[in-house]
C-alpha cells in the first residue's frame, strides 16, 4: 500500500515538473506569429494586374492601374511594379529587393518616365508616401518587412470580423522610425495579416485592413484591401487582379538598368 501510494505521489510531482515545461515550450511568441507570417505559401513567383483607387475627403477618387511580378529567392524576394494607367502615370516602375538577412536594409528604385531618371529609395525615404497613396514604400510589400527591424511581442487571440487571428505589436528597434509600434492580426488560418494599426507620436495615424481574400491556384492572397490615413482622411483602396504563380519569371526583369528602359 505504501509503495502504492508512494508511486503515485512520485507519478504526480513528475506530471508537476513536466507539464509547465511542456505548456512553456509550445508557447507561442511574437516573432514566431510574424516568421509564420514571412513563410506562408505564395509560390516561388506570381504575376498579376493591381488596381489602386485614391479617394480624398471629398470623396473623389483617382483610379491607378498596374501591373505586379515578384519572385522569391530563398527568404529574400523581387518585385517590379509598372503603371499602366491614367496616362499621367504611365511607364512609373518601381523596383524592390527586399532581403531576410537580420539588419540588412532593403533596395528600391523608383523611375519616373517624366523625369527620365531612376531615383533610389533609402532612410527616411521609406516613409514618403507611394505615389500619392496612404501607402508608405516600406509598406508596398504587405507583411514583407525584415522581421529583425522590430521587437515582436505576443498579445494574444482575437477575432477580427470573420477571421480568428494572432495578436501581435511590433516596436521599431531603430528610434528615429516616425512609426513608433504597429499592432497586427494575423489570420490563424491563411498566415495573412488582415488588419493593421500604426501608431506614431501623435497616437493611431493609419489603419490597413483586408476586406477579402481569395484563393487562387491552391495560395491564399488579399483580393481587396484598404489603408486609411486617419490625419488627413484620405484612404486609398487595393484590387488585387487574378494572380498566376510559378510561371518561371526570368531573373533579367529584376535589374535596375530595366527599369529605364523598359
Amino acid at each position: 500500500m505504501h509503495c502504492s501510494i508512494r508511486g503515485m505521489l512520485a507519478a504526480l510531482a513528475l506530471l508537476l515538473l513536466v507539464t509547465p515545461l511542456s505548456a512553456k515550450a509550445e508557447e507561442l511568441t511574437g516573432t514566431d506569429v510574424i516568421t509564420k507570417m514571412r513563410m506562408r505559401p505564395d509560390g516561388e513567383d506570381r504575376k498579376g494586374t493591381v488596381s489602386m483607387t485614391l479617394v480624398n475627403r471629398r470623396g473623389a477618387k483617382r483610379v491607378r492601374v498596374m501591373e505586379q511580378v515578384a519572385k522569391d529567392y530563398g527568404m529574400d524576394r523581387k518585385a517590379i511594379i509598372v503603371f499602366n494607367e491614367p496616362a499621367d502615370v504611365r511607364g512609373t516602375r518601381f523596383l524592390s529587393w527586399t532581403y531576410d538577412e537580420p539588419g540588412r536594409d532593403d533596395d528600391k528604385w523608383l523611375y519616373i518616365p517624366s523625369m527620365k531618371k531612376v531615383r533610389r529609395i533609402s532612410g527616411a525615404a521609406n516613409n514618403d508616401f507611394f505615389m500619392g497613396s496612404d501607402f508608405t514604400y516600406d509598406d508596398i510589400d504587405m507583411g514583407r518587412r525584415n522581421i529583425s527591424k522590430d521587437t515582436h511581442t505576443y498579445l494574444g487571440e482575437e477575432s477580427r470580423g470573420s477571421y480568428e487571428c494572432w495578436k501581435v505589436e511590433s516596436v521599431p528597434v531603430d528610434k528615429d522610425d516616425p512609426v513608433r509600434r504597429r499592432v497586427l492580426w494575423v489570420d490563424k488560418k491563411t498566415c495573412i495579416p488582415v488588419y493593421l494599426e500604426y501608431y506614431t507620436d501623435k497616437g493611431l495615424s493609419r489603419v490597413y485592413e483586408v476586406l477579402e481574400l481569395q484563393k487562387q491556384q491552391g495560395f491564399w492572397n488579399v483580393k481587396s484591401s484598404r489603408m486609411r490615413n486617419l490625419e488627413t482622411e484620405h484612404q486609398t483602396l487595393m484590387e488585387f487582379g487574378p494572380f498566376v504563380y510559378d510561371r518561371g519569371v526570368d531573373d533579367n526583369l529584376f535589374q535596375v538598368a530595366v527599369l529605364q528602359r523598359g
